[in-house]
């Protein structure tokens, strides 16, 4: 049987972090099934899922926080098999507008009010070229409940996009 293990790693970045993370699952016979890595002001952060045969998942949990030695910070948590989905679709959302402090907080708000999970996301801060200030980008992979109508939720995002003067497009 296998055990997934989910890894949260965050120090300061250098070269060979990546190397030590998969050299920690091969040497325990893990496979490394995904992840998502970042660097972040000078902070390497990175989540990882390796999949192990469960009488090895002990030994390959402890040599990941053993590269606390490293200078890393190391949360390990036993990932649980998928909940079932209630008819689930997947769906991007895409926003662009001028920075404020509040975007995301809005947008969470208004998608968790409706059941929807965010699966992945991302934002950046960059030069608004034209306009001499900064635009905050988001890009999220949603798993929205097969019962919403995207119609609605579309038309809900959109209201939401007037109040806080951003774009907001939605699509597959």
């Amino acid at each position: 049987m296998l055990t997934s293990l989910v890894v949260t790693v965050i120090g300061p970045d250098r070269p060979g972090l990546v190397r030590l993370l998969s050299d920690c699952g091969t040497v325990h016979g893990a496979s490394w099934e995904e992840s998502r890595m970042a660097s972040l002001a000078g902070q390497f952060a990175g989540m990882v899922r390796f999949s192990v045969d469960s009488g090895r998942a002990a030994a390959l949990a402890a040599a990941l926080a053993a590269l606390e030695s490293e200078g890393l910070r190391v949360v390990i948590a036993q990932g649980r098999g998928a909940p079932p989905a209630a008819a689930a679709r997947t769906l991007k959302l895409a926003l662009v507008g001028h920075d404020r402090p509040g975007i995301v907080r809005d947008i969470s708000r208004v998608l968790a009010e409706r059941g929807i999970s965010i699966e992945e996301l991302t934002t950046a801060v960059e030069s608004g070229a034209m306009s001499g200030g900064s635009l905050f980008r988001i890009e999220a992979t949603l798993a929205v409940p097969g019962a919403l109508p995207t119609d609605e939720l579309r038309a809900v995002l959109e209201g939401l996009a007037n109040e806080l003067m951003v774009d907001i497009t939605l699509g597959e």
